[in-house]
């Protein structure tokens, strides 16, 4: 990965995995069982950072994307956000001044 990112060839070919963290990793959905929401996931920096790890741990890759979501911004901001369904997000009112 270093070697990309200064310009180099590298002997094998980077790949990105989309979804790098997510539904198809056991170990994560079993963890979003137990916690009860994707928001607790992401808003839990331990969680968080358990959830970047999780595919670390089970493939040989050179770097990670730090777990997050999109949404965060709008936590950030006092918009509340909520999640209906596993596929939906929905966002209201400010919940601040």
């Amino acid at each position: 990965m270093l070697a990309v990112l200064n310009g180099e060839t590298p002997p094998y070919t980077p790949v990105w995995i989309m979804r790098q963290a997510g539904r198809y990793l056991p170990e994560y959905r079993q963890l979003r069982a137990k916690v009860g929401s994707f928001q607790a996931l992401y808003s839990n920096p331990e969680l968080a950072s358990k959830v970047t790890l999780m595919p670390m741990q089970r493939f040989p890759l050179d770097a990670a994307v730090i777990f997050s979501d999109i949404l965060i911004a709008l936590d950030a901001i006092s918009l509340e956000v909520s999640f209906a369904s596993a596929e939906a997000g929905e966002a209201g009112g400010t919940s601040g001044p």
